[in-house]
């Protein structure tokens, strides 16, 4: 039974549940990580930049173990329904190396923002690069090395929009990285002071979750206090999704839950 369909709505990975991959591997990276220094400081250095010097929501911790959690559960729920996946095994990795490569990515994804919050995707590779350099040896032969950590930064590069996911292990990262859009924490910024739709689209979605689909192999269901955050989501999480190669493999189903009021919008498949 994968981790998202133990109640938590697909919102946090557990290493102890028992997944549709093989863990055993990635969990010992994870730990590794939550430890190291260098990552962990980088984590609060590169919330400055979008933060305080350009008025954007959270890009550090918060937003990042959201973003990990929710690659690691929309991973696990893929898996579970048999979707295949290519970055590491083109690479000639193992079955294991997937998670891995999904995980690293997520995490060092947004360490350009220590060097400008715009086109940080593109500073994210080099740091990101030194940082793999050096954890990486603790995990894998030299060769396999340099086959994760090319994928890792492919992932890393293609959570941009502008950029072309080629595996489908860059595409979960890319999709998770919009699915942070709950209660404001959209990467769409907020309109200081103002009433605008991007504001209150972003203050209108309540709840995000992930769970096994009827036909799909996942169910994406937001709940929304108001019809706006449906600007939200076309924005936002359909970009994210179309040419991520598992576009195919996930259904999105908004749902108005304000009660009270008449509804403009009481549930919309997208």
């Amino acid at each position: 039974m994968s981790t998202a369909d133990r109640g938590n709505g697909g919102r946090t990975y557990d290493p102890d549940a028992q997944h549709a991959f093989p863990d055993e591997r990635l969990n010992e990276v994870l730990a590794y990580v939550d430890r190291d220094e260098e990552i962990q400081t980088y984590l609060d250095a590169q919330n400055v930049n979008p933060v305080d010097r350009k008025g954007y929501n959270d890009h550090g911790r918060k937003h990042i173990g959201i973003v990990r959690n929710r690659a690691l559960c929309l991973y696990d729920l893929l898996k579970a329904g048999g979707v295949e996946f290519n970055g590491a095994r083109q690479q000639g990795l193992d079955e294991a190396d997937e998670a891995v490569i999904i995980a690293l990515a997520a995490e060092l994804h947004d360490i350009g923002h220590v060097v400008h919050r715009d086109e940080h995707p593109y500073y994210s590779i080099p740091l990101a690069a030194d940082v793999l350099d050096r954890i990486l040896p603790e995990f894998y032969d030299l060769a396999d090395c340099v086959r994760v950590k090319g994928e890792v930064l492919h992932a890393i590069l293609c959570h941009h929009t502008e950029e072309q996911p080629l595996t489908r292990e860059a595409g979960v990262v890319r999709v998770a990285d919009a699915l942070d859009m709950e209660r404001g924490r959209s990467r769409i910024p907020y309109e200081k002071g103002g009433r605008g739709i991007n504001t209150l689209s972003s203050q209108a979605i309540q709840t995000v979750t992930l769970r096994e689909g009827d036909s799909y192999p996942v169910l994406v269901e937001i709940e929304m206090t108001d019809a706006a955050g449906v600007y939200q989501v076309d924005e936002l999480l359909k970009s994210k999704l179309h040419d991520s190669l598992i576009e195919n493999d996930i259904r999105i189903v908004a749902i108005n839950v304000r009660e009270g009021d008449d509804q403009l919008i009481e549930r919309i498949e997208l």
